[in-house]
């Protein structure tokens, strides 16, 4: 034992091995290493361990490898970096911010001592309502390949493995475990897999994890077509690939053709399955051999044998991933509409207003972040120096959750201290003493899978607030609970309203007449039981006097609307209209007041027909971070000009989408398949086929200043390769950013490819009066499709179209090609 202990030391100090690549002497390392691995051992490593673990071997020195989620920031027990969603990323349409990006990232992981982020996801948003579009790139693959590839290669210069998922086609959230896509391989070349292509030959991505879903009615996770033709044999994928989280269904299609390890444990992977496996002979240990192959050079070849992968950052060295978040909300949000110049506001008497004023909206579900440190939009707001702005608030139009905005919430019939009582058990059913006690204004909690309370339980705990709600007007007031899991509110010891059970995330409301100087009694309760926790008590008190003065009395007024970590989630699918009531406020305030700008927290589009004419001003903000508020100050009050352009498309209403009659399954039968019959008109390609002009065309984005385009060269290069030429020139009245779009369409073959399609860009920022020239090469897979007959993309001579534009439809230059 001795002697093997130390040949393998020796071993260990033998090699200097470049991170991110799978080099000869990476995989010489791995095979001498499973030299001395036993089969049992080899075995239990094609599991996870511990939720978010590879597990260590001590005997052969290989540690446990620790993983976390990360789209957009660390998800840790520790607050972590809250970056902009991955939507907001894809939206600033530049290339070194979102290196920069993927650098802080991966400084974050490696001070929590992290291997591998679970990120980044490229799945392609299919329609508005997928639960988890916040996190991905947008609909387009060359755009969501180029943002990939760069936050791929800022985390891994960090020495952080990144992790590209989810693999393939996971392009909704509703019944994301058993539903099936069904796409054709050339739809699926060309629109669906571009991004994880990519990844893999480009940016050498350590990691790859397999979807939920099934693909052409087979689980990607066991997926031979999938796995072993298109990753392994054609991309050449020498790396790791995992489950998602329980997404493994079988035990021996997953040994031949699926992933090397099953996270979080091994539920289908039982050692004594496996074996039972291999004394039939179904499958055979150099098939078990190849996997761990894969885990071990993954691991090498990132140094995670021969260091500590937690390090500390000294103040002053480093990134500072705040000012990076910063630098990303002031590029990603997009300015939609700006009518008579409405923006930017200066020398305004400003209301602020709506449920999303005081609080960061951010997506639910594995890409949720905490963070230490947030700005709203109304803090931003009050935080500009040098603004000659007036802001005032009305934050109880609309939900709000932070008690003190209305001062008629009190821990006891007293009166003497605002709030609420909030007591916490370490059990699930509110039984016996309070295990912590304090008072709470806000009750707004989304614990992810952390515990509540230093020393409590992860699941299992439960909650109460208690406390007296003494209203100074007569009116009514609609109470919301939230929660996953279970909720209920008594009002004078009644039962107002309730979902007591285990569940996803919900919300229920009620409503209630009440009378100035009445006291009732408040009971709001909350318990979780496995999984993550999250819950919400608002209230919304209707005093139209107040809002109707208030606005009137505003030279302009903010609106706040959109989703929250609750609402727009993993796990399910939201709605494609505003949640409630926030469509209704728009109109409202709109009636009173002809100068109102809604921002919009979102990971995709919204319906916006109800109230878009209605309004002067419209801004995406996405989920911009924890500085999001800080940003959108800036830029309403004009410090900062917008230069966020969409990255996918914003239809006038939901029967337009090119998805609308294949994005769910017929509900009817059982059958639980979801046909792309869209095909590759998926997105702008689809408007364009059918002529349905959206609201805001894909590439979309509104400025403080303008920009004129001019001398178009095109230059024929060797081969199928192109090089174009043009100018830019500022003509506005301020610095500002613009993002040049290069669009390529087949003259050829007009009747079954899209009329043009996203294959270069560039965004430059240009002082007041400045020109820049911008050159963009075209590679020859710019003028591709792919050819079912021989199973790979080909060039079909002829002539091509160049469009240069500021989005997909304001085409600005356009020249030809000949191939």
């Amino acid at each position: 034992m001795k002697t093997i202990l130390l040949s393998l030391l020796l071993l260990f100090c033998s090699f200097s091995v470049k991170a991110q690549r799978i080099t000869p002497d990476v995989q010489k390392r791995a095979d001498s290493i499973m030299k001395y691995m036993t089969l049992d051992e080899k075995i239990s490593y094609l599991a996870g361990t511990k939720d978010f673990y590879l597990r260590a071997i001590p005997r052969l020195h290989l540690p446990e490898i620790r993983m976390s989620d990360g789209p957009q920031g660390v998800r840790d027990k520790l607050p972590s970096t809250m970056f902009p969603c991955g939507m907001l990323a894809s939206a600033m349409w530049d290339r070194d911010l979102v290196y920069e990006f993927g650098q802080g990232l991966g400084q974050d992981s490696r001070t929590r001592g992290i291997h591998i982020l679970l990120g980044p996801a490229v799945n392609i948003y299919r329609a508005p309502m997928d639960g988890r579009n916040f996190e991905y790139f947008g609909e387009d693959p060359y755009l969501s390949g180029e943002v990939a590839c760069q936050y791929i290669n800022g985390v891994q210069s960090r020495g952080v493995a990144a992790c590209v998922k989810h693999f393939a086609a996971n392009n909704q959230e509703w019944d994301r475990y058993s539903v099936s896509s069904d796409v054709d391989e050339r739809t699926l070349h060309e629109i669906y897999l571009p991004a994880f292509k990519k990844a893999v030959q480009e940016a050498d991505v350590a990691t790859v994890m397999s979807s939920y879903n099934l693909l052409n009615d087979v689980y990607t996770s066991e997926h031979p077509y999938l796995v072993t033709e298109v990753l392994r044999n054609r991309w050449g994928f020498k790396g790791l690939f995992m489950s998602d989280w329980g997404a493994v269904h079988s035990c021996v299609p997953t040994i031949i053709n699926g992933v090397d390890v099953e996270m979080p444990g091994p539920d289908n992977l039982k050692p004594e399955v496996i074996m039972q496996a291999l004394k039939n002979g179904i499958i055979s240990e150099e098939m078990i051999d190849v996997k761990v192959a894969h885990i071990l050079r993954t691991i090498i070849s990132f140094g995670f044998l021969d260091r500590e992968q937690k390090i500390s950052v000294a103040p002053g060295q480093g990134l500072n991933t705040n000012e990076t978040s910063l630098k990303m909300a002031r590029a990603g949000v997009v300015l939609l509409k700006n009518e008579v110049d409405l923006l930017p506001l200066a020398g305004k008497r400003v209301l602020v207003l709506g449920d999303n004023a005081a609080v960061i909206a951010k997506g639910g579900g594995s890409g949720a972040v905490s963070s230490d440190h947030v700005v709203s939009l109304l803090q931003g707001l009050k935080n500009l120096k040098g603004s000659n702005l007036k802001i005032q608030s009305m934050l109880g139009v609309g939900f709000i959750t932070d008690l003190l905005y209305s001062n008629d919430f009190y821990t006891d019939e007293s009166l003497s201290q605002h709030g609420l009582k909030a007591s916490y058990y370490k059990n699930k059913s509110l039984n016996g003493k309070p295990d912590y006690e304090c008072v709470e204004t806000v009750t707004d909690h989304d614990w992810g899978d952390n515990a509540p309370i230093p020393g409590f339980p992860e699941n299992n705990f439960s909650l109460s607030y208690t406390g007296v709600y003494s209203p100074k007007k007569s009116g009514t007031i609609t109470f919301r609970g939230s929660g996953d899991d279970g909720y209920r509110l008594y009002v004078n010891n009644k039962l107002l309203l309730e979902d007591w059970g285990n569940h996803t995330f919900t919300s229920r409301e009620k409503a209630l007449e009440v009378e100035a100087g009445k006291s009732y009694k408040i009971r709001f309760e909350y318990f979780d039981s496995t999984g993550t926790a999250c819950m919400r008590f608002a209230y919304f008190f209707d005093d139209e006097e107040a809002l109707k003065a208030s606005t009137r009395n505003a030279d302009a007024v903010v609106v706040c609307v959109g989703f929250n970590s609750g609402t727009e989630s993993e796990g399910f699918d939201r709605t494609f209209d505003l949640p409630s009531g926030q469509a209704e406020l728009i109109n409202k305030v709109a009636s009173y007041n002809q100068n109102v700008i809604v921002v919009i927290n979102s990971g995709g589009a919204v319906n916006m027909l109800p109230w878009i004419d209605k309004v002067k001003a419209v801004i995406m903000a996405f989920y911009p971070g924890q500085e999001g508020g800080t940003a959108l100050a800036e830029i309403l009050s004009g410090k900062v000009s917008p230069s966020g352009k969409l990255p996918f498309s914003i239809e006038k209403q939901w029967s337009d989408n090119p998805t609308f009659n294949s994005y769910y399954d017929n509900r009817v039968t059982a059958d639980k398949r979801v046909q792309y019959s869209e095909g590759v008109f998926v997105g702008y390609r689809g408007y364009e086929r059918s002529q349905v002009a959206p609201l805001y065309p894909f590439g979309f984005g509104l400025s403080y200043s303008n920009f004129q385009y001019s001398d178009f060269v095109v230059k024929k290069l060797q081969g199928n390769n192109v090089e174009v030429t043009f100018k830019i020139s500022n003509i506005g009245k301020r610095a500002a950013a613009e993002v040049a779009q290069l669009y390529v369409g087949d003259m050829k073959n007009k009747a079954f490819r899209p009329a043009k399609e996203l294959k270069g860009y560039e965004k430059v920022f240009l002082k007041k009066g400045e020109s820049k020239e911008i050159t963009i090469k075209l590679k020859d897979d710019a003028f591709a499709y792919y050819d079912i007959n021989s199973k790979q993309f080909i060039v079909s001579p002829g002539e091509f179209q160049l469009y240069i534009g500021s989005s997909s439809q304001d085409i600005r230059l356009e020249g030809k090609v000949s191939l």
